[in-house]
């Protein structure tokens, strides 16, 4: 079901910047073209890509809130904590067993492994 969405929300987007990009400007953005085009109102006409626009706009934020609710379904109060995991200790004062970076340290004196790599 989400994947269907998805998809849908895809094309759906596709469809909206292809429509925009179509529509003439008539507001002189960036100063370029358009003009009043001899309307004695100040309201434009509502032409066919303007309502497309409209109803591609509308179907886009349907589905934005549909994937929401899916999202947030398929979560169901999982926590990121949650799947943290914490170390279990014999010792009763919760340290853990071995000192914290004990993996970082340089190999001790009789440790046979090279300090530096070889190209061997």
């Amino acid at each position: 079901m989400e994947n269907v969405v998805l998809i849908i929300h895809l094309l759906l987007a596709l469809g909206l910047i292809a429509v925009v990009l179509l529509q003439r400007s008539e507001g002189g953005g960036l100063g370029m073209g358009g003009g009043g085009g001899g309307a004695v109102s100040g309201r434009a006409a509502a032409t066919a890509l303007s309502r497309l626009t409209w109803l591609l706009a509308i179907a886009f934020i349907c589905t934005s809130i549909t994937l929401t609710v899916l999202a947030a379904q398929k979560s169901a109060g999982a926590s990121v904590t949650d799947r943290l995991a914490v170390p279990q200790t014999d010792d009763p004062d919760g340290a853990p067993a071995a000192p914290l970076g004990s993996d970082l340290l340089p190999p001790s004196e009789g440790d046979n492994a090279p300090l530096v790599p070889s190209l061997d």
